[in-house]
């Protein structure tokens, strides 16, 4: 194995050749822009499972309404954390959130629907947090070690999503335990 031997002074002369470019080193492997492109669509997505889960929470209706609506409560408010984190990220990168609500629909993987029943809002979070989980695997796996602050950012959120997919099939299961969904 070779000495961990570092040129500190050409180090030292980088950061202040390029202190505007904040976060963003000449050791950051990754290509910026596609990095920004997977955090905008992800912040848009975040952003309608805020929104979904939240209306899903203030309209829930029946004997089950009140457990069911706190934990789409909770669900909305961990949303909120993710895009904040991913706002976050976009800026430390250089870029700008896009916080638009008209452009929430195009930009994001998931999509906004509002449900009649308690069992469809259950099916519909459902749904949406599977769509979550293949989408931040897939973002995960192709940062590799481009970008170790985004890619460890995106598999704590991911860790989220997977528990929010979780309770949502449990509550799935406990709504009807004789329907095969």
């Amino acid at each position: 194995m070779k000495d961990f031997i570092l040129d500190i002074q050409a180090i030292r002369n980088n950061a202040r050749d390029h202190i505007l470019q904040g976060a963003v080193t000449s050791d950051y492997r990754a290509s910026r822009e596609t990095i920004l492109k997977i955090l905008d669509s992800s912040l848009a997505t975040e952003w309608l499972c805020v929104l979904r889960y939240t209306q899903h929470a203030k309209a829930a209706e029946g004997i089950h309404a009140e457990p069911v609506a706190a934990h789409f409560a909770e669900h909305a408010k961990q949303e909120q954390e993710h895009a904040d984190m991913l706002a976050s990220r976009i800026k430390q990168l250089g870029g700008t959130p896009h916080l638009d609500p008209h452009t929430f629909a195009e930009r994001a993987h998931t999509v906004y629907r509002e449900c009649e029943s308690l069992t469809d809002m259950i099916k519909e979070n459902l749904v949406a947090e599977r769509i979550a989980i293949d989408v931040y695997g897939a973002a995960i796996r192709y940062i590799g070690a481009g970008d170790p602050t985004t890619r460890r950012m995106l598999e704590s959120i991911l860790e989220v999503e997977e528990e929010h997919a979780d309770e949502m099939a449990d509550l799935l299961k406990a709504m009807d335990p004789r329907e095969k969904f």
